[in-house]
């Protein structure tokens, strides 16, 4: 198929959405707390119920895929994050929060397993791994604007009748109880229709599957099920992915319980650094992997996030605002090798295996209701330490994992152009 350059944009668009919308839950989590009295295990729920929806619907999604088509199975995606949004929007209770948020994530786990093959159809094989990178600064992107879009809200909603703009004064009229951090919820369900409208509008190829692409039949899991391999990969998604949405989600709280820093201003700078700086640390680690070792990098930022997560939860409050973000650098490579080492480790069904490997994603249900539930018992401070455990994990794995393929180095001479 021709390049088609307004489709590689739509989906560059769709990337943006799926991060902007994602990754919000942690700037909000203070303020939901306070807003509903919470417990840390009850808030905790919150993302639970997003990322629950991931582990259940990445398989499924896609079988669906393959039966319906690309185009079918985006509409259907962005329908229910619409209806995920507008039902939290008009009632903004928080046990509609919880089935909002699990709408939510069952259509961006949809929209995750079609966009990376309708990438490599509409942008053309040869600059598929140009476009990936391109997608993953968009995603970066987006995850690094959505905390400062949340405190511009707070700051423009917060005194009535003042509003700046159009915009505002809609959303303004649209919160219900005085909740201005719900106004959040309107301008995603207008985001999710304007690009519900577009995707009916424009054409979406047929995607031919690669087959390592296809999701597989029920006997290819029940094979891959049996490789010991393939558990310990599975567990290395579900730490990373658990590792990143705990200091995503409880960060923001932590800084305002234990050093003061107001969520709405401190704590989403915090959030919006540690996103910019995990996508900063992606870019830095495609030089890395030409130089170094997979299994090497892996170990390397282990242990360098260990030593950060340390200066974060002991540090003084200036050294947390410093160390926390920090993190998301030292983090940033983890997913990518993890997911690569797997793939690299069985000679078939990759379709099928990164389907489970998607459903390890459930990482990012499981570990932070364990830290918001430990948070109820000894403290956020305290509770955080079981990250060392996931990082401890993934450290393991590291010199655990015996790819058939490893990825090729540069030596030395190489990269100078010496002979």
């Amino acid at each position: 198929m021709k390049r088609n350059n307004f489709l590689v944009g739509v989906i560059l668009l769709i990337w943006f959405v799926i991060s902007f919308v994602t990754n919000i839950l942690g700037p909000l989590m203070p303020i939901i707390i306070q807003t509903y009295k919470l417990s840390l295990t009850m808030a905790a729920f919150l993302p639970f119920s997003f990322f629950l929806a991931y582990g259940i619907m990445s398989i499924p999604a896609g079988v669906l895929i393959e039966k319906t088509g690309e185009k079918t199975a985006m509409l259907i995606a962005f329908s229910l994050n619409l209806v995920g949004a507008l039902a939290f929007a008009f009632n903004p209770q928080y046990d509609v929060a919880l089935a909002s948020l699990f709408i939510i994530g069952m259509g961006m786990a949809m929209l995750q397993v079609i966009i990376n093959p309708l990438m490599r159809t509409a942008g053309g094989e040869e600059h598929f791994a140009f476009f990936s990178v391109l997608a993953q600064l968009i995603f970066g992107l987006a995850s690094f604007i959505s905390p400062f879009v949340f405190s511009y809200l707070m700051k423009e909603l917060s005194v009535q009748g003042e509003q700046s703009n159009m915009l505002t004064e809609v959303l303004a009229s649209l919160v219900k109880g005085n909740l201005s951090w719900t106004a959040l919820y309107w301008l995603f369900s207008l985001i999710f229709l304007v690009v519900l409208v577009l995707l009916l509008i424009i054409k979406i190829p047929v995607v031919q599957l690669n087959e390592d692409e296809k999701s597989g039949a029920m006997s290819a899991y029940v094979e891959l099920s049996k490789k010991r391999e393939v558990w310990l990969f599975f567990f290395g998604i579900v730490a990373y992915v658990g590792t990143e949405q705990s200091l995503a989600n409880w960060m923001s709280e932590f800084l305002r319980v234990y050093h003061g820093v107001d969520p709405n201003i401190g704590g989403a700078s915090a959030i919006a650094a540690f996103w910019g700086l995990m996508t900063l640390g992606c870019l830095l680690g495609l030089a890395v992997l030409k130089l170094w070792d997979s299994k090497v990098v892996l170990r390397t930022a282990c242990i360098t996030s260990m030593i950060l997560l340390s200066m974060a939860l002991f540090g003084n409050k200036e050294m947390s605002l410093w160390a926390f973000p920090a993190a998301g650098f030292a983090i940033s490579v983890m997913f990518s090798i993890i997911f690569s080492l797997a793939l690299n480790s069985v000679i078939k069904n990759h379709g099928s295996f990164s389907g489970i490997l998607c459903s390890g994603i459930f990482g990012g249900a499981l570990v932070p209701l364990i830290v918001g539930s430990l948070g109820d018992w000894i403290g956020l401070r305290y509770a955080l330490l079981f990250l060392y455990s996931t990082l401890s994990y993934i450290l393991f794995m590291s010199y655990y994992a015996k790819p058939i393929i490893t990825n090729k180095v540069l030596k030395l001479k190489e990269v100078f152009g010496m002979q």
